[in-house]
């Protein structure tokens, strides 16, 4: 393996770095230099592996924070992890993530995986599951009676203020959700035609409530399409984003009336989506359920104070971690009553729970059950009620999501 280096890349590595996700994503045609996504990318927290003076290898992060259950807490937001197919199977991936995970600040770190299997083996936990909808429009309403206010069309790069506005209300009581620069903001708004995938240009809908205040907006645009017995677009949703039930419900009201569309189709939603709950057909909503964000505990007592939990608990868990030592050995978590005074210090006493440090994570957004983790063997119980008292405690109200990949 000496031929192989593994460094941090630097600035000049940035056309390397976008050179080797294309390849590996299999994206056509030369990069555009003027494609936002050089704007966000962030060499200095790249990790690459060289051969021959080529880049065959990348693990990548943003530096983003994200809703946890009652807080918002910095989390590594891992991206671009490429190796070159004639250099795979020689320990390339391990070597950079191992060296991501050591060198990296947060607490935690979450990505999206296009293969689950591949990273479960570096302590990787599915925290999160999305749901897909795939709407027949024409046979579903919204069951609640219309609000005051009125709806606004607008070119979502134009209204970004107001768009961040909504967003940054919302994004503490939506776990898996990730905080927005003003960078991020321009990257997601952007929208060259190779982006879209043969819809129309992204728009952009805001609902005002009587007093002019923005309380909600939905992205999305039109694919258009026709077949014998007429039209047949499809609404294709990117993102609703309301800080009120009314605002949320008249958003869906007008996405699932545009003329026109016979399909409405959102690809990041919560497996807990109000909409389920607010239409007349919802088996008309097609649902379909996939994984969404795993998550990777880097620094235990950091991750699990910085938190907030659902019920009182104290237990003492014993977690093992391969890669990252400092995490394995016997923790005791105490949370008070109201979920005050959280502490987790290390534990001479007997275990109430053995689990591995990706099991930790699974639970860590609180859309993953221990319970159903210790269903599945994967959680040995050493104190009667230590599962039902510990599941409770890690759950939340709100179910974890993320609307966007990153």
């Amino acid at each position: 393996m000496s031929d192989y280096v593994l460094r941090t890349a630097t600035e000049q590595d940035r056309d390397g770095l976008v050179r080797v996700r294309r390849e590996a994503f299999g994206i056509t045609g030369s990069p555009n230099p003027d494609d936002t996504v050089r704007t966000v990318l962030e060499p200095p927290r790249n990790h690459l592996v060289e051969h021959d003076g080529e880049v065959v290898g990348v693990v990548g992060a943003f530096t983003r924070d994200m809703a946890v259950p009652g807080a918002v807490i910095p989390v590594a937001h891992v991206t671009g992890v490429v190796v070159s197919p004639v250099h795979t199977r020689k320990g390339l991936l391990r070597r950079m993530i191992t060296q991501q995970l050591h060198d990296s600040p947060e607490a935690v770190a979450a990505l999206w995986a296009s293969e689950g299997r591949i990273y479960q083996r570096f302590g990787y936990g599915l925290a999160a599951q999305n749901m897909t909808i795939r709407a027949d429009r024409r046979d579903l309403s919204v069951r609640m009676p219309p609000a005051p206010g009125r709806l606004r069309s607008a070119v979502p790069s134009d209204v970004i203020k107001e768009l961040s506005e909504v967003y940054s209300r919302v994004l503490p009581t939506r776990p898996g959700w990730s905080s927005r620069s003003d960078t991020w903001w321009r990257h997601l708004t952007s929208d060259p035609e190779h982006r879209r995938e043969g819809g129309t240009a992204a728009r952009a809908v805001l609902f005002e409530n009587p007093e002019g205040v923005v309380e909600g907006y939905a992205r999305f645009r039109i694919k258009p399409g026709w077949d014998d017995n007429g039209p047949k677009q499809e609404v294709n949703v990117i993102e609703v984003a309301a800080t009120t039930t009314a605002a949320y419900a008249e958003l869906y009201r007008f996405l699932l009336r545009i003329d026109l569309a016979r399909t409405m189709v959102q690809g990041c939603s919560s497996v807990d989506e109000p909409l389920f709950h607010m239409v007349d057909e919802p088996r008309q909503l097609g649902g379909k359920v996939g994984d969404g964000l795993w998550v990777r505990i880097i620094d235990l007592p950091r991750a699990l104070t910085a938190r907030k939990y659902a019920a009182p608990v104290d237990v003492v868990l014993e977690v093992t971690d391969a890669l990252l030592e400092a995490n394995a050995g016997r923790w005791r978590l105490r949370v008070g009553a109201g979920g005050a005074l959280v502490t987790c210090t290390p534990a001479d006493g007997e275990a109430d729970l053995t689990l591995d440090i990706a099991d930790l994570a699974a639970a860590y957004l609180g859309g993953t059950r221990l319970g159903a983790l210790h269903l599945a063997g994967r959680i040995k119980e050493h104190r009667p009620s230590a599962v039902a008292a510990t599941s409770t405690a890690f759950g939340w109200p709100v179910t974890p999501n993320s609307i966007e990949i990153f």
